[in-house]
């Protein structure tokens, strides 16, 4: 066959793009009311709404303000209630602040607008994609592209949050399709635009900085085909033009303010002294000099310093296991699984189309490639693995190359309109399948959503998003004598959607909010335990975990295949030695040694092999002066930490060691 055309008037081809956008919509919507606030959405809205109504950058400058701001949009009209800054650390205050202020203004009420704004993100992103592989290949491409991404489970499952993810996915996109459209007839509008999109890009999220090695490689790959230095540098110059519109941008998003707050009031930590704990002081020096200058905003300087930090501090569950920091492959393992086999088999045929057609597209090739191809090589050089979502700008970029692909193919042969209707079917079923456990989706070839834990967790199981279907499970069964060990609970507390269980402990409900816990020994009735906690992302596995023991038990059920439900009698002797040694050290602390070395004394004896409980007793007998006993307790932590799981332990190994060094030195 010569080639495909297919003649479409603009009215339906609006309506077939406007037709599939609702269906985007309409499971947007589901979603939203079916999902609990996930880990970092009640925080991320309330700090846009602090930033809209008193200037104040403050309480989460993790993250940069555009995408915050526009979930903000609609509570700016309503009546609220607005917690108190008490002045507690950026990121706690952040968190506890967001909560009150989700629950104490009617949850749903706040969230749910704020998630169709964020949910516009998701429409705008496949509108973006449409365009582009429209522009690029024709409608048919266009289309099928937009139907694919239309269904997958990845953008349903983020779609819909009050995170940045989707919507930094989105500024991708624009910024590299706008410059594509300026390359392909320069114009000062078209400029300009280029310029905005990627000031956006860098407001919204951190990883927007990644478009400016994809925008440069770019240029440099158009001037090398072109075999012409004049376009090589209109290009450069371009691009510092729009570097420095986009600084502006960056600039007016923080109110064409240094400080991050207004009259006086400072960041907690502050910037100087949090650059001074930074982990890799190469960065801090760079940042530091960044802020004498005040290049950037203070709040924008302080988010990058805490990304980087966080990339250093959490760790990653990966193959089953969990790892003091990230692998090189997490991302394309990630790929691999979170994908669907309808997307997979359709990459795999881009180096058919390209041997078709698509090689003689080389301006297209390299506006779609080089940003997957620089986003994966970042991605992977990063100890950050705690989600795929990441990847949704890969996504993004793939799905228009696959519109691409499917034109190229219908050129070649109609014939090839079958195999593409099956796969878009194939899409379609899957994502109804899973529906509305997106958060957990893995493909077929990996055993499906109830298998993809065995591979990942955090955000591709797990992000606090199914107190819903917990509620319901619980109501259905009349079920009131419950435990929970929830992943994110302390940012989302289970009571607040009507889940009354009994609290088991999390590293952060012990060790960063400080809620307390009581936990006997010997638990029985319904226990409840998030996929996150049953991996050990937050203490580590095998014995550092205080539910290793559950991987042995075959549940009763799994909710939306990531809260394991177990019914019976369990021993879990660790998590009580865990909340017994937590209370230990707030007694001593609060110089009540008598009834802290008795609970430090409990710990030790329901789990001996614990390093953590054993260093706790330590800290405890010192503080009671009791130096030698204090010395044996260190010594038997020490040698625990250094032969159960070392490389997750180093840290408090190191600090052990220098409390032995230091009784030592006094003579003991």
């Amino acid at each position: 066959m010569a080639g495909f055309t297919l003649q479409v008037s603009r009215w339906v081809r609006g309506v077939c793009v406007g037709a599939l956008l609702c269906l985007l919509a309409l499971q947007l919507v589901h979603v939203a009311n079916k999902t609990s606030s996930s880990w970092d959405e009640a925080h991320h809205l309330f700090d846009g709404y602090t930033v809209w109504k008193f200037g104040d950058y403050r309480l989460n400058p993790e993250v940069p303000p555009f995408i915050k701001m526009t979930a903000a949009l609609p509570l700016l009209h309503m009546q609220l209630k607005v917690p108190p800054n008490l002045g507690r650390p950026n990121q706690t205050e952040a968190f506890l602040d967001g909560k009150a202020f989700v629950w104490g203004n009617g949850g749903d009420r706040v969230l749910f607008p704020a998630r169709m704004m964020c949910a516009g993100f998701a429409l705008a992103l496949g509108l973006l994609i449409y365009l582009w592989a429209e522009e690029m290949f024709g409608f048919v491409a266009g289309i099928f592209a937009l139907a694919l991404f239309v269904f997958d489970p990845n953008v349903l499952a983020n779609g819909a949050m009050v995170t940045t993810d989707v919507g930094a996915a989105f500024c991708f996109v624009a910024g590299m399709y706008s410059f594509y459209r300026y390359c392909k007839r320069p114009s000062w509008v078209r400029l300009g635009v280029a310029a905005v999109a990627l000031g956006v890009a860098l407001s919204a999220k951190f990883t927007g900085i990644f478009l400016v090695p994809m925008l440069v490689l770019a240029v440099m790959l158009e001037g090398w085909m072109a075999r012409d230095w004049r376009v090589l540098w209109r290009r450069a110059g371009a691009l510092v033009v729009m570097g420095l519109i986009a600084w502006i941008v960056v600039w007016g998003f923080y109110g064409f303010r240094y400080k991050a707050a207004p009259a006086g009031k400072e960041l907690n930590p502050a910037l100087a002294p949090y650059l001074d704990k930074m982990h890799d002081q190469r960065d801090a020096r760079l940042l530091r000099a960044m802020a004498k200058v005040k290049v950037l905003p203070e709040g924008y300087i302080w988010g990058l310093e805490n990304t980087k930090e966080t990339e250093w501090d959490d760790p990653s569950y990966f193959w089953g296991k969990v790892y003091r920091h990230g692998n090189w492959e997490y991302f394309p393992v990630a790929l691999l699984i979170k994908s669907t086999l309808a997307f997979l088999i359709l990459v795999a045929l881009v180096p058919v189309a390209w041997l078709w057609g698509l090689r003689g597209r080389g301006r297209e090739m390299v506006f779609l490639l080089v940003p997957v191809g620089v986003y994966l090589a970042i991605s992977m050089s990063s100890s950050m693995d705690i989600g795929a979502r990441h990847l949704l700008p890969v996504w993004a970029f793939l799905y228009v190359l696959i519109g691409g692909t499917a034109m190229v193919l219908l050129d070649r042969d109609v014939r090839w309109g079958y195999v593409l209707g099956v796969l878009l079917c194939w899409q379609v079923v899957t994502s109804v399948r899973v529906s509305p456990a997106y958060m957990a989706y893995g493909n077929e070839a990996w055993g499906g959503p109830a298998k993809v834990d065995r591979y990942l967790g955090d955000a591709n199981t797990d992000w606090g998003q199914q107190l819903k279907a917990v509620k319901a499970y619980l109501d259905q069964r009349h079920i009131t004598n419950c435990w929970f060990a929830y992943f994110p609970d302390g940012s989302v507390d289970p009571s607040d959607y009507g889940v009354n269980c009994k609290r088991l402990p999390t590293t952060d409900l012990l060790y960063w909010l400080d809620v307390p816990v009581t936990t006997p020994p010997v638990i029985d009735g319904t226990v409840l335990i998030s996929a996150g906690d049953l991996e050990g992302i937050e203490f580590g596995d095998g014995k550092l975990n205080p539910y290793d023991q559950f991987w042995k038990v075959k549940p009763t059920t799994v909710i939306q295949h990531s809260v394991y439900v177990f019914d019976g009698t369990f021993a879990v002797p660790l998590a009580a030695a865990l909340v017994e040694a937590h209370d230990a050290s707030k007694l001593a602390d609060a110089g009540q040694m008598e009834q802290a070395l008795v609970k430090a004394r409990d710990a030790v004896r329901l789990a001996p092999w614990s390093g953590q409980v054993q260093a706790t007793l330590g800290d405890v007998l010192s503080k009671a002066g009791k130096k030698a006993e204090a010395l044996q307790a260190y010594e038997t932590a020490l040698g625990i930490e250094e032969s159960v799981r070392p490389d997750l332990q180093e840290e408090e190994s190191a600090g052990v060691r220098a409390r032995i060094a230091e009784l030592k030195a006094s003579g003991v």
